[in-house]
């Protein structure tokens, strides 16, 4: 090579060969700039924690390959690189394909592939080779700030310098958000880009872990429940609270609410957990109330409701006391919506 490396090379003391040229100028043409300047500083990062874990390039691990595995780790959210995988196996293929162009030889490429496909599979890239765990270990730092307390003093400062972040996290979420819109298949549910796609899409569109189980079609329960009837919706806690009470059912009262939840069993009165709700609940049951709880509102946003009903309270005292109620529900584990704030006498 006779031309003058790229001034970050002799800057950040990157590997100068003309696979890493190659790489960088790749990944400059590809991606945009925060994404490049991400990915160099996972390289400096990586070499950093390799060296404090006491690896040396060379005998220990392949610094070239470090090197082309960082830099190429995120091509996957280029338009070269938008397939229809999940984005780090895209990038992978990606940057193998450009590898193999190269020259590198198949073990070499392998590796390489470990590292991208795997940078987002936390416990799974640390148990592999130096050169696959490091290039986690450096992406995570540059992302989360995980292991910046192990890195030499002032080197975050020095990179920096050189490679602005530019909002780097929220840069990297909207690329992935931006395929993953267009082509769903690349966000599967269990992925990192899965769980960002489901929070910027309205509830219920996207399915989590429990909603698969739940369509498996093989009938499964929740471990440790009665078996009881949950409140699929919303709307569907107020019904049950009216059908458990009219029964004189107070566990099933008790189980429409969280463990640490809070309770209004009386204007002016504030109860808060299981012992205290079943009590003031035990109390209700024995006045011989009933209640009709009509929809008001219900503003829903991912798991969490906020809804007002008109209820009307008959049977605990000579006249029927109406009020619009203040509920804040979240939906559980096993898809039921339960109490988390329940005040029936907000008004």
């Amino acid at each position: 090579m006779t031309d003058a490396p790229p001034p970050v090379f002799t800057q950040l003391a990157l590997p100068d060969s003309e696979i890493a040229r190659e790489a960088l100028a790749f990944t400059a043409r590809a991606t945009p700039e925060f994404i490049l300047h991400h990915s160099i500083r996972s390289y400096v990062f990586a070499r950093a924690h390799a060296a404090h874990r006491g690896l040396r390039p060379g005998s220990d691990y392949d610094d070239e390959l470090l090197f082309l595995s960082c830099v190429l780790h995120d091509v996957g959210l280029s338009e070269e690189g938008n397939g229809d995988q999940r984005f780090e196996v895209d990038g992978a293929d990606t940057a193998a394909a450009f590898l193999r162009e190269h020259g590198v030889d198949a073990r070499r490429v392998e590796i390489a592939w470990d590292a991208i496909a795997l940078h987002t599979s936390d416990g799974i890239a640390e148990r592999k080779g130096p050169e696959v765990s490091m290039t986690q270990a450096g992406i995570l730092t540059d992302i989360l700030g995980v292991g910046r307390e192990s890195l030499p003093a002032g080197l975050t400062d020095d990179v920096h310098m050189l490679l602005p972040r530019a909002d780097l996290g929220y840069g990297l979420t909207e690329a992935v958000l931006s395929q993953a819109k267009v082509k769903p298949q690349k966000a599967s549910p269990m992925t990192f880009a899965g769980q960002l796609l489901r929070r910027h899409l309205p509830y219920g569109a996207y399915p989590d872990w429990y909603d698969l189980l739940a369509t498996a079609g093989w009938g499964d329960k929740p471990i440790g429940t009665d078996r009881r009837r949950r409140a699929e919706t919303p709307e569907a806690v107020a019904t049950l609270f009216m059908e458990h009470l009219q029964a004189g059912d107070l566990e099933g009262l008790v189980s429409l609410y969280e463990p640490n939840a809070h309770f209004v069993p009386a204007p002016g009165a504030h109860v808060v957990g299981t012992e205290a709700i079943r009590h003031a609940l035990r109390q209700l049951i024995d006045s011989g109330a009933q209640l009709k709880l009509e929809l008001r509102d219900l503003r829903v946003v991912d798991d969490v409701a906020l809804v007002s009903n008109t209820a009307t309270l008959t049977g605990a005292a000579p006249e029927a006391v109406v009020s619009h109620t203040s509920e804040i529900l979240r939906r559980q584990p096993d898809g039921g919506w339960v109490h988390v704030v329940d005040d029936p006498f907000f008004s």
